[in-house]
């Protein structure tokens, strides 16, 4: 059976569902206000580890994933990205290398776009060959928050001095 909660963190309301399986997605969620409720016990560790990462006390999550229903391509595109360490990046074009399909660059980059599984499987993590931030699909000023979150000496956004 499918359960549902929700979490407030510091960038929204997320919608997580799982089941003993496995989470099955994380994804930002419209609602106003993010609905509190009991949070059911398949969840309850996903919710845990979400609001250590967003205190910066976790840096690696350690869930189960339930990618039931999903095509091959995109399940090892996601497995990829939960390889990316904790505040580093890959780019499109590395993990299709890594896949030994380096032509799947525009593919990668779909299987990014349909992740189901938002922040835990990182596709924030993934830029573009150049450097810069392209694709997230809750926009790039979530996915420039969410590296400064992990790490602010790279990605933080320069202040004036005076």
């Amino acid at each position: 059976m499918l359960a549902k909660t929700y979490y407030l963190s510091p960038f929204g309301c997320f919608e997580i569902k799982g089941s003993e399986l496995g989470i099955q997605s994380v994804r930002l969620s419209d609602k106003q206000p993010c609905p509190a409720g009991p949070i059911p016990e398949e969840l309850r560790e996903c919710v845990v580890q979400l609001d250590l990462y967003f205190k910066q006390q976790l840096t690696e999550f350690d869930l189960k994933l339930d990618w039931g229903g999903h095509s091959e391509f995109n399940i090892s595109v996601w497995q990829e990205l939960v390889k990316i360490p904790y505040g580093h990046t890959t780019s499109y074009s590395a993990i299709a290398e890594t896949l030994n399909n380096p032509k799947a660059v525009r593919a990668v980059g779909l299987a990014n776009r349909n992740n189901p599984i938002a922040i835990i499987v990182p596709c924030h993590r993934v830029i573009a060959k150049s450097g810069d931030l392209q694709g997230y699909f809750y926009g790039l000023d979530m996915k420039r928050r969410l590296l400064e979150l992990e790490n602010p000496m790279s990605f933080a956004r320069q202040g004036s001095l005076f």
